[in-house]
């Protein structure tokens, strides 16, 4: 049975527009009508009640949600409860990210997300590995005992093919252009982070082929005026994307708005960096045997070192917009569209347009998630 989306202002390749319907069937979209269309008078209609409905948001960094840290334990469990959490903030497609960790770890969680795509769990796209093969000078919150650099079996882990997206992030400067080759070759996504690389190193390996940077400003050299580093060769680079985490903590909306200015159109992207507290009444977390505490948005360390964020992917949108002054539905689009086509995903993800998949955000005029749609399916609903 053909449903259709009506009344509502659904956000197209060619913005926002009123008065169409979004036919679906099955888990993808089958076209945009006027609401005169048979079509739509054929279909089962739900009401949008005057609502924005938007492409569903693709967050490239997730480690966890819901109470749970990927981390802790790589299940594909963890990864549907994490999905769950997300869920409720407008993510309809995830990467769960595994911060810096052993290699039998590395290989569970690779092992979880292969499961979970082959059974369906809604929104997993594939997996995020934040490290290990990152610098101890820029290591965040991440374990430097942890840190190493990639053998051969570890290139043969991380390559190895599954029914995901494999993403990496690494420091330039600790892999070899071999290292970095293999990687490539093999379909594996890398991004810069985590990094004290310089500029020139930066662009190597961009020229290598490195496709973006994880949460720029943070844990990466910065742009100054004699040295550049990795944010200034970021932010030169017409080919590659960004990660932003806009919480207001993180970075400052001033470095927002001229990074996002500076940077080529479309390849800016909205993260979330989240922790186990979003979607959680709990605001407590344990990561590798210390405890950090989310305490009006932040998410630190007794010493006061960021671990990641309390941050959802609505927030981010909405934060983008009130804080950082960027349009709606650029902001919609940072949130879906750019990381789409960042994952390579773009032309079944992050648009409402015929052909993609059914993944949709209702949201109010409040930027407040009203309803979540995966695959077609309604599986969320706002109380």
């Amino acid at each position: 049975m053909t449903i259709a989306l009506v009344n509502g202002r659904v956000l197209t390749d060619n913005g926002f527009q009123g008065g169409f319907a979004v036919l679906v069937d099955g888990d993808t979209i089958t076209g945009l009508a006027l609401h005169s269309d048979p079509r739509v008078r054929a279909a089962e209609r739900h009401d949008l009640g005057g609502r924005t409905l938007l492409p569903g948001f693709i967050d490239c960094q997730v480690n966890g949600g819901g109470g749970v840290l990927f981390n802790d334990a790589p299940t594909v469990d963890t990864i549907r409860a994490i999905g769950e959490a997300h869920a409720k903030f407008g993510t309809t497609g995830f990467l769960p990210t595994l911060i810096s960790d052993d290699a039998d770890v590395m290989a569970k969680a690779i092992d979880a997300v292969n499961d979970a795509v082959a059974q369906g769990v809604p929104g997993v796209l594939g997996i995020h590995l934040e490290g290990p093969f990152i610098a101890p000078e820029r290591k965040g919150v991440h374990d430097a005992a942890k840190f190493r650099i990639a053998d051969a079996d570890d290139i043969a882990m991380v390559a190895r093919r599954h029914g995901g997206v494999t993403l990496l992030t690494l420091a330039p400067e600790r892999a070899s252009p071999e290292v970095l080759r293999q990687l490539i070759d093999n379909g594996v996504i890398v991004c810069a982070g985590h990094t004290a690389a310089n500029y020139e190193v930066t662009r190597d390996a961009l020229a290598m082929g490195v496709r973006g940077f994880t949460h720029l400003f943070n844990a990466m050299t910065p742009f100054t005026s004699r040295e550049p580093g990795v944010v200034g060769a970021a932010l030169e680079d017409a080919a590659s994307w960004c990660g932003l985490i806009v919480d207001g903590h993180h970075v400052h909306p001033a470095a927002l708005r001229v990074a996002i200015a500076a940077k080529a159109p479309h390849k800016m992207m909205l993260v979330t960096d989240a922790m186990p507290p979003v979607g959680s009444d709990n605001p407590n977390f344990v990561l590798k045997g210390e405890t950090i505490t989310a305490r009006d948005g932040v998410c630190q360390t007794a010493d006061g070192t960021l671990a990641g964020s309390a941050l959802d992917m609505a927030g981010a949108v909405r934060n983008t917009v009130n804080m950082v002054g960027v349009a709606y539905d650029e902001a919609a689009r940072m949130a879906s569209t750019y990381p789409a086509a960042f994952l390579g995903l773009g032309g079944t993800h992050g648009r409402i347009a015929a052909g993609c998949r059914a993944d949709f955000v209702v949201m109010d005029d409040a930027y407040a998630v009203g309803e979540t749609w995966i695959g077609g399916k309604r599986v969320f609903v706002a109380a």
